[in-house]
Formats: structure tokens, sequence, C-alpha cells
């Protein structure tokens, strides 16, 4: 019988998902975590916010859960920039920036309660804009820049700081960059 199917203790199976989490290098679903382990998805929540107490680099995205050694720290370019558009034309401005080798760290919006909602997306190619974009539509989820009017920032980061700077142009030229 092997460990994932077997009743597993608690502490046994944080291990466990600390272990798939860090060798996966992709995200995992909280959903197919559960599954594995023969416990409930909130279960699994709670086993994660113990972990991350614990200062493991585990973040949810809208893929799944993942181990995330900081990027920042791999792509020593980054800058954040302002965005504004429609919810339609999301995978158009994640595909620009992924299409020029700009990986998309995060989404930022300023709510008038919370203040600064912070979603983490790690979004690096065309497969994670489609994997995204189709969450949100299966989820019928809103995109958080539909809170702030289009509004929204982002953190990029890549390894070519000319990367940056044509991915950001060519944003602006589509009109979707707001500038001072």
């Amino acid at each position: 019988m092997s460990q994932s199917s077997k009743k597993m203790k608690a502490s046994e199976r944080r291990e466990h998902i600390l272990s798939l989490l860090k060798h996966k290098g992709e995200p995992v679903t909280g959903s197919s975590l559960a599954e594995e382990m023969n416990v409930t998805r909130q279960v699994i929540v709670g086993d994660v916010s113990l972990l991350k107490a614990r200062n493991e680099p585990i973040v949810a995205t809208s893929q799944g859960y993942m181990y995330m050694l900081d990027v920042k720290d791999e792509l020593p370019f980054t800058q954040t920039i302002v965005c504004q558009h429609t919810a339609d034309q999301t995978e158009d401005e994640l595909n620009i920036l992924v299409d020029h080798g700009v990986h998309v760290l995060d989404v930022v919006v300023e709510h008038p309660i919370y203040g600064d909602l912070t979603a983490r997306v790690g979004i690096s190619n065309r497969r994670d804009v489609k994997k995204f974009i189709d969450q949100v539509q299966s989820t019928n989820a809103s995109f958080l820049l539909e809170l702030t009017g289009g509004i929204h920032t982002h953190t990029i980061a890549s390894d070519d700081q000319e990367a940056i700077k044509e991915a950001i142009e060519a944003l602006d030229q589509v009109g979707i960059l707001m500038k001072n």
C-alpha cells in the first residue's frame, strides 16, 4: 500500500504535500492533493496554511498551489506597470507580455475598503495564459480589475531588460498601458 493511499498522520501528510510541491514544478490543485491523500480539500487548505506559517514559500495561484522560490531572485529585472482595460482584453494583455519573454508575477488592485489586494499569478507563457483564462471562465470568477474600472498593476520580470521595454511599448500601442 503506497504512502498516499493509506491514512497518514497530519505531520506526514504536510511533509508529503511539501515534497510534492517542491518537485512538481507546476501548480497542484487542492482537490487533487485531497483526492491523493484521501482527505477533504479543506484539510489540505489547513495543511497548506500551516506550512505557510512555517515560512514555506507556497503560494495559491489560480491554477493551484506552487512552491515558489522568489522568481525575483532568478530574474534580475523587475518592473511594476499600470494597466487599464476591460476584462475581455485580459488574455491579449497577458499574451503580449509573455510573447516578449516577460513573466507576470502578480496583479494588484486598490480596493476602497481593504487597500491593496494582491494576487500572485505566476504566468510565463501562453499555456499559463490559457489555463488562467480557462479557469476564470470555468469558475465564473471575476477579474480583480473589475473592482477598479479596469485599473491594476502588474509586477513583471525578465532576464532581459530590453524584453520588458518592448513588452511595455507593445502594451502602450494597443492602449492597455496607463501613463503619467
